[in-house]
């Protein structure tokens, strides 16, 4: 009797492990399922972008959103910091390109305000179309202030 338990646990034991689907999201926003036989599909139809996009050129840009003076400069960086910080491509040019594909707008449009840099972590304040929006870096990771993934 503790056999066929035995066996029954290990038949439902590792059925489970040989179920493993993801999904996964793609950059145009997709949603797609990855199945355990080496297939995929879709599951949303119609990709979400083109509503975003018709969104965004919706909404009038502020462009006085972030209130700065028409003789603005860019603050300098540290050079010895931005030299190491080119291994791991996480300068402020690299950082500049992510905030230009997170808000759909040319890099000439991303404006650094303040920053916070040292070699391990650094806080980034832009003017992104007109938004004020914050990035941080820890290492090279970069990701959006406030947001875990």
């Amino acid at each position: 009797m503790k056999r066929l338990l035995y066996l029954l646990f290990f038949i439902l034991y590792f059925h489970g492990y040989t179920q493993n689907n993801y999904i996964v999201k793609t950059e145009d926003g997709r949603r797609v399922l990855l199945k355990a036989d080496y297939t995929w599909e879709y599951i949303d139809a119609a990709s979400p972008k083109s509503a975003a996009v018709a969104e965004v050129n919706a909404v009038a840009i502020n462009d006085k959103a972030c209130q700065l003076p028409s003789d603005f400069v860019e603050p300098k960086l540290d050079n010895k910091i931005q030299n190491q910080l080119k291994k791991g491509r996480a300068t402020i040019a690299h950082v500049k390109k992510k905030v230009a594909k997170d808000y759909n707008c040319s890099v000439e449009e991303v404006i650094l305000v303040a920053v916070s840099e040292q070699k391990s972590k650094g806080v980034y304040d832009f003017c992104a179309r007109g938004k004020k929006v914050s990035y941080k870096r820890v290492g090279n990771s970069i990701i959006e202030k406030g947001k875990l993934f």
